[in-house]
């Protein structure tokens, strides 16, 4: 990272200074790119409570504000850019495109709001950020596999519940705000199917098989990752290689005898 922070020092002075943000090691480039993750799940926020508040006169204004914002970061991001044209079109370009899109042009295309999460998970897994949590909490170091794995659940579940709201809230009285969506996504993905909320039309009941396909595959799948994984970090002394099965003897690179501590349950 350092070398290529020698490589990016050409340039107008503004352009290393966001360079220096968007990929230095310093406090402060650490603080605006945990900045940045609080702005992102503060849009969606912004959703939910838009969603839950259908109509309010301050949405509209909020939601242009917040792409107003997003435009400019996004331009900062690409100025900021060795390999420009390669993250120009990139998906995560794209997405946040579409996700200003959603923002700016709510009357035609408010549907595509859920799109804001999909924009929260990709920071979430950028390389400078885990490098940050790594490097700054150990806790997050500890249990990085664990909470890595819970956030892909919750933002799964707010994807799922966010499809289904924005495609039945204005056609089905049963799901009036975005609780009743995550509460017909809970009970359907956990196969419980309580039945006092269905999903209406064609394209609903289409939606509500695929959910149960999933339930029973993805999300019980990703339950068990969270609660059991099968994926431990231990260093091997010989090798250093840190992620082994959580019941390996032996280290898959080096074949060094591990003396992995656990409580004897697998």
């Amino acid at each position: 990272m350092i070398a290529r922070l020698k490589d990016l020092g050409g340039g107008p002075g503004f352009q290393r200074v966001l360079r220096n943000l968007y990929f230095g090691d310093d406090t402060r480039a650490r603080r605006f790119r945990y900045g940045m993750v609080w702005f992102d799940l503060t849009t969606i926020g912004v959703f939910i409570l838009s969603a839950s508040f259908p109509g309010q006169w301050w949405i509209v204004p909020l939601d242009f504000a917040l792409g107003t914002i997003l435009i400019i970061e996004l331009s900062a991001r690409l100025y900021a850019e060795i390999n420009r044209p390669r993250q120009v079109m990139s998906l995560s370009t794209a997405t946040d495109l579409v996700v200003i899109a959603s923002l700016l042009l709510p009357t035609f295309i408010e549907n595509l709001g859920f799109l804001r999460i999909v924009r929260a998970l990709r920071l979430f897994r950028s390389f400078q950020l885990l490098r940050d949590l790594r490097s700054d909490s150990a806790w997050f170091r500890r249990y990085e596999d664990v909470i890595q794995r819970t956030l892909n659940l919750v933002v799964f579940v707010m994807i799922v519940t966010s499809f289904i709201y924005v495609s039945q809230h204005t056609i089905n009285p049963q799901i009036n705000s975005y609780i009743d969506a995550l509460y017909f996504t809970i009970t359907t993905l956990t196969t419980t199917g309580f039945g006092d909320v269905v999903l209406l039309g064609p394209g609903g009941r289409l939606l509500a098989v695929i959910i149960m396909i999933v339930g029973v595959s993805l999300f019980l799948r990703l339950l068990q990752t969270v609660f059991r994984p099968n994926k431990i970090r231990f260093e091997c002394p010989d090798c250093a290689l840190l992620i082994h099965d959580i019941d390996a003897v032996h280290c898959k690179h080096c074949g060094r005898v591990l003396h992995i501590p656990d409580e004897g349950v697998v």
